[in-house]
């Protein structure tokens, strides 16, 4: 039996904690056959989040997430602005296809690519350069996204 109060500390809890995660993922980057084209584990369970709890929770779990990566010195701003963008497309893309396997293995690709248009406009570089380094790692988040939302309903995230 639970009550109002017993879910919203049940969801502080679980947000907390996916917070974390998702800060901690983000650390761990993949090798790529490509020097600088490694890819980090948190794209397929940032999508798996947004997908399973909504774009608004997602978003103040990745909120969270990068207030604490720059508190400890592992994200500076330039990385926020990244991820927030990453964030935002995603979030998006789900809730205006919410029914749509399509949607789950695009949108990652479709927030890194313009995440990386948007890094590139910041730091004057080229962006079909930033945007080819990323593609293994976007090929792995639409591949993976849809296994992550699976073992996350499994394992009971909501």
């Amino acid at each position: 039996m639970t009550n109002e109060r017993g879910d919203s500390v049940k969801k502080l809890v679980t947000d907390g904690m996916l917070a974390a995660v998702l800060l901690v993922t983000g650390m761990f980057k993949i090798p790529s056959f490509l020097p600088g084209a490694e890819f980090q584990i948190s794209a397929p369970f940032a999508v798996a989040v947004a997908k399973i709890l909504g774009f608004k929770r997602y978003l103040m779990i990745g909120l969270a997430a990068s207030v604490c990566g720059f508190a400890v010195g592992a994200q500076n701003l330039l990385n926020i602005m990244v991820a927030m963008v990453y964030r935002v497309v995603v979030g998006l893309l789900l809730d205006l296809f919410p029914d749509s396997k399509a949607a789950v293995a695009l949108c990652g690709p479709c927030g890194t690519f313009v995440s990386r248009l948007l890094l590139a406009q910041v730091l004057g570089v080229d962006w079909v350069l930033l945007v080819l380094y990323a593609l293994p790692g976007m090929a792995f988040t639409a591949v993976l996204a849809p296994v992550f939302i699976k073992a996350g309903r499994r394992f009971g995230l909501q």
